[in-house]
């Protein structure tokens, strides 16, 4: 049952339930004199809402809009965070960057050295061939050394371990804790070697420097690293 010129109508009663849209008028055993309520739209009152929206220069399509991709590097938050690091940081060159060589940064910790055992002098938890792969690698880079620690403890571990005196090869510099931002990306230059841990036991079978001395040797021929994924890089 319908009315003229009413697009949608339900009928309820003024005493008891609401009824449902699809029961017909005559199923609601009415008395007689019962007043009912017919709610609906006209149909003159939804020519606007259904007809083509009007040309208008304000209107922005929301689906033309793609979200901007801003590269980690260009984020202004470590624009900032770089910005005031290059200000505050000093860097102290322990020997001249070399012209032609690339840049290659060490962490200490798990990479060069297993801090958490315990043992009678620093040598006995270094990697196992770890002169042997800065002499490799310092003929086509220029090292670094970083940790998240003070300076104080870089300078002592290099020198216990005989790296900051070796004749082989020369150290930069050293960054420590304070030269730190936080950075998550997957594409930058990131070599994710095994961690050496509990030297005692695994200082006679540890081989990941001896893997990537190879490995290092192989990608100093390339003029850039920028399109270079480090993630299968023992294979």
């Amino acid at each position: 049952m319908g009315s003229p010129g009413v697009r949608k109508q339900s009928f309820a009663c003024i005493v008891g339930k609401p009824a449902e849209n699809d029961v017909k008028l005559g199923a609601l055993k009415l008395k007689p004199n019962t007043k009912i309520m017919m709610m609906g739209t006209r149909e003159e009152s939804l020519e606007d809402v259904l007809g083509p929206p009007p040309d208008n220069d304000d209107v922005i399509n929301d689906f033309d809009i793609e979200d901007e991709v801003v590269e980690v590097e260009n984020r202004e938050e470590n624009l900032l965070k770089i910005s005031r690091r290059v200000k505050e940081y000093k860097v102290e060159i322990l020997n001249p960057p070399r012209e032609g060589k690339k840049l290659l940064v060490l962490d200490v910790d798990y990479t060069l050295f297993d801090h958490r055992s315990c043992a009678e002098t620093g040598v006995e938890l270094m990697r196992p061939y770890l002169h042997e792969f800065l002499t490799s690698a310092y003929e086509d880079y220029d090292i670094v050394i970083w940790s998240a620690t003070n300076m104080k403890w870089i300078e002592a571990k290099m020198k216990e371990l005989g790296v900051s005196t070796n004749a082989n090869y020369k150290i930069t510099f050293m960054l420590d804790s304070a030269a730190m931002i936080t950075v998550h990306t997957p594409r930058r230059g990131l070599i994710d070697i095994r961690p050496f841990m509990k030297a005692h036991l695994n200082r006679d079978k540890d081989k990941e420097l001896l893997k990537l001395t190879q490995y290092l040797k192989e990608i100093a021929k390339l003029d850039d690293f920028l399109d270079l994924n480090h993630k299968y890089w023992e294979r």
